[in-house]
């Protein structure tokens, strides 16, 4: 373990390193590449923006409205067919939309029900194994100006969707 913290230690120092000594080599100007990767990243943060305020007042009024209990209650008959514990349908709902929502949602449920419990374990691999589609298609779609996002967004839910019945699925297996 003392291993790999001091490899995480000098990891970054090396990459630098790195890139310092191969700009060196190539004759370049390393700080002038890297101002302009600066003002790059700096209109990549401006175009995305707007979408990001959207997400975020969209995740908060989802959450803080009571729309959330609706959409599990509307969703229980199909969850309990697929023995899809209620405690995390949240999680499931909101890993979609926002990794720091559903962050939030999953550090909750370890502190309730802990992290060796089997609702635990369910949502740590549901984390794992789903991804934060609707805001990874919002994002990468706003910057390149795609409109039609419909294919796209049914595969990553559909995607989404089987991570969750997987999770829920292989941990029922081996508890």
């Amino acid at each position: 373990m003392e291993v790999i913290n001091y490899i995480s230690t000098i990891s970054i120092p090396i990459i630098i390193l790195i890139i310092t000594v191969n700009g060196i080599l190539e004759k370049q100007n390393i700080f002038d590449t890297f101002i302009e990767g600066a003002k790059e990243g700096i209109k990549i943060v401006i175009g995305i923006f707007p979408t990001l305020i959207g997400l975020f007042v969209a995740i908060g009024a989802l959450r803080q409205s009571g729309v959330l209990d609706l959409v599990i209650n509307f969703l229980s008959p199909v969850t309990n067919i697929l023995s899809i514990p209620k405690e995390i349908m949240p999680l499931a709902i909101l890993r979609p939309i926002s990794g720091s929502a559903s962050t939030a949602i999953a550090v909750d449920i370890m502190q309730t029900y802990g992290v060796d419990s089997i609702i635990g374990q369910i949502a740590s691999t549901l984390m794992g194994s789903t991804e934060t589609t609707i805001y990874t298609i919002a994002i990468y779609t706003s910057i390149v100006k795609i409109k039609k996002t419909r294919f796209v967004l049914l595969a990553g839910l559909v995607g989404d969707l089987v991570g969750t019945v997987a999770s829920v699925g292989i941990w029922r297996i081996l508890s």
